[in-house]
């Protein structure tokens, strides 16, 4: 079975830009629009990781082959910023996972208990801004998957996960993290020989998940945001004063890509040694 695991919704909330946070969401996708186009683009399984929401799941909840999962914004013990994936979830987890996404020590073992899979997402990302040793040996103890192909970071930064995951001997997970409709489903998951929401979940978690898809890069980021801009004019008609504001989006979407490829760099030498960094046979074009 087939399952982008790493989608977001209008349930993600506004973005992080300062001033920007105030007009301009995170996602525009319908609920009913993203499942429509995950099915069209062959998943077998539909679920939605909003940042700390789980809103779209009454609009889904309905679809036998939809299960819940959530992206945690949460807090290392250095005091860093992550985000992890975890799947298969109900609105009582929810509640929990957000009274304990400060405690990450907490949050862990509350997930071991109730034997939820979960996933450190992005790991040779700076999305969340910066990391410490510690992060890396916390992942490395207390994580049991890792996200080893995401259809927006850059393809060094999923082949420096997938190495780092083969290494750490995490259950890998793949996911297009699509806040737009034209993402969706271009990168994903398969467990063989699954035919139920629940084995799936027991296959991923034994590690028997399949990374395929496309990786992301500065072109695709651009258009993204782009896309982003766009539907926020149209929901909000007034933000077309903002309209010059795009012409500084290349730009800006270009000094993010240099960001990520230093912050791979950094990392990726530092936990990978100097020796290069293999093909990772399941990072394949789907």
């Amino acid at each position: 079975m087939r399952c982008d695991l790493h989608v977001h919704t209008t349930a993600s909330g506004m973005c992080t830009i300062p001033l920007m946070d105030r007009i301009c969401r995170e996602c525009y996708n319908d609920p009913r629009a993203l499942y429509e186009r995950l099915k069209r683009r062959g998943m077998d399984l539909v679920t939605v990781t909003d940042h700390d929401s789980i809103d779209a799941a009454e609009q889904l909840r309905n679809h036998p082959d939809f299960f819940l999962s959530e992206e945690v914004t949460c807090h290392s013990p250095s005091g860093t910023e992550l985000h992890m994936g975890v799947y298969g979830i109900d609105e009582a987890g929810h509640v929990q996972l957000r009274r304990r996404r400060d405690d990450l020590p907490a949050l862990v073992s509350y997930l071991n208990e109730r034997k939820l899979f979960f996933s450190i997402n992005h790991v040779f990302s700076s999305l969340t801004g910066p990391r410490t040793d510690s992060d890396f040996s916390f992942f490395e103890e207390f994580f049991p998957g890792m996200e080893v192909l995401n259809g927006q970071m850059l393809e060094t930064s999923n082949r420096a996960a997938a190495e780092l995951a083969r290494r750490w001997q995490k259950a890998p997970v793949a996911g297009s993290d699509a806040h737009t409709l034209y993402s969706l489903g271009r990168t994903f998951t398969e467990v063989p020989g699954t035919r139920t929401i629940p084995e799936f979940l027991a296959g991923l978690s034994a590690g028997r998940g399949l990374a395929h898809g496309v990786s992301g890069d500065y072109r695709k980021l651009t258009r993204a945001v782009m896309e982003i801009g766009w539907s926020m004019v149209c929901e909000k008609n007034w933000t077309a004063l903002l309209a010059p504001l795009f012409l500084a989006v290349p730009a800006i979407t270009l000094a993010n890509t240099i960001r990520e490829y230093a912050f791979e760099a950094k990392w990726s030498r530092q936990l990978l040694s100097t020796r290069p960094v293999p093909e990772i046979a399941a990072l394949e074009t789907a």
